[in-house]
């Protein structure tokens, strides 16, 4: 969740309806909680997270950058209505995703989903692209506008498909362009860092393969995939059975809902992400100890930037 303009789909106008919209309050019941609060993983949260912006905050950090970006582009004579950060939520709050880290966790929303997700929690993997034009992405960007859309459901870095994005002109409307564009620019001012969840992802994914191999975890899994051999189901583990329910459709049909309700059952049944959880919490503590340095000064940008974005006018 690095701090970037891509929390949905761009329109080119900027009408008094759009400004009026623009004022409307946030629907908050789709956000996802900072922990848990249903499901197998409801209250655990892993330590890495607490160096991560939990989603409230980085809707504070996107707004304060949409507001810089919008500014920034009307100084090229270019009025754009950016997303409004909030308005399209992601299903988890952070990188970490903890609800599907270890596969499915919900039964009441795998009764109604399968392995997929409700239409309002996909909004946010729109293009940034869309419904901007040529100029309008090169200014905000500092490159050029794909020429090719991406087929449905794939995106490449910063919502760019198909190869290395062409740098934009030098200059438009007699004023230089910025190193990243307007997007590039507001990041410079609130003082983004985006190497840091970078980093902090990059731990995450360390612990989480470290701990798939430990005994306790491996005893867990062998556990699950005899409970689910019992129910008619040959898979080895929650990712492979995550794969299955999507192999004939978008993982909302009734094979797959049946699946899914069978894995997590079995998940309950052998505490497997109980087990998993507290192994990776092992695991993520020593990298923690190791990184200490670098994750303390993370810790401190952190602050920095959401005060500033806070500060922001």
């Amino acid at each position: 969740m690095l701090a970037a303009i891509s929390l949905g789909a761009c329109s080119s106008s900027g009408s008094a309806s759009d400004s009026a919209k623009d004022k409307t309050p946030i629907d908050r019941a789709n956000w996802p909680a900072e922990v848990p609060t249903s499901g197998l993983v409801k209250g655990l949260e892993l330590p890495l997270e607490s160096y991560l912006h939990s989603y409230a905050d980085q809707v504070t950090v996107d707004t304060a950058l949409r507001t810089l970006q919008t500014r920034c582009m009307s100084e090229y004579g270019l009025t754009i209505d950016l997303p409004r950060p909030g308005a399209n939520p992601p299903p988890h709050s952070n990188a970490v995703s903890i609800e599907r880290r270890y596969g499915l966790s919900d039964r009441a929303q795998a009764q109604k989903y399968g392995y997929g997700l409700p239409k309002e929690l996909t909004r946010s993997l729109q293009s940034v692209e869309e419904g901007l034009s040529g100029i309008e992405v090169e200014v905000l960007t500092g490159r050029k506008k794909s020429e090719f859309a991406p087929p449905k459901g794939t995106k490449g870095a910063d919502g760019h498909f198909g190869g290395v994005p062409e740098p934009a002109r030098a200059e438009y409307n007699g004023k230089k362009l910025h190193e990243g564009g307007c997007a590039g620019w507001s990041k410079q001012v609130l003082k983004v860092n985006e190497d840091d969840a970078g980093f902090v992802s990059g731990l995450a994914s360390t612990s989480l393969s470290e701990s798939r191999p430990l005994k306790p975890v491996e005893e867990a899994l062998k556990s699950w995939s005899a409970c689910m051999k019992g129910k008619g189901r040959e898979v080895a583990d929650p990712y492979r059975a995550m794969e299955q329910g999507y192999a004939d459709g978008d993982g909302t049909t009734k094979n797959a809902i049946e699946l899914a309700l069978d894995d997590i059952d079995c998940k309950e049944q052998t505490r497997l992400i109980e087990v998993w959880f507290k192994e990776e919490s092992a695991v993520q503590k020593r990298l923690i100890e190791e990184n200490k340095d670098q994750l303390a000064a993370i810790k401190k940008r952190m602050g920095e930037v959401l005060a500033a974005a806070k500060a922001a006018k």
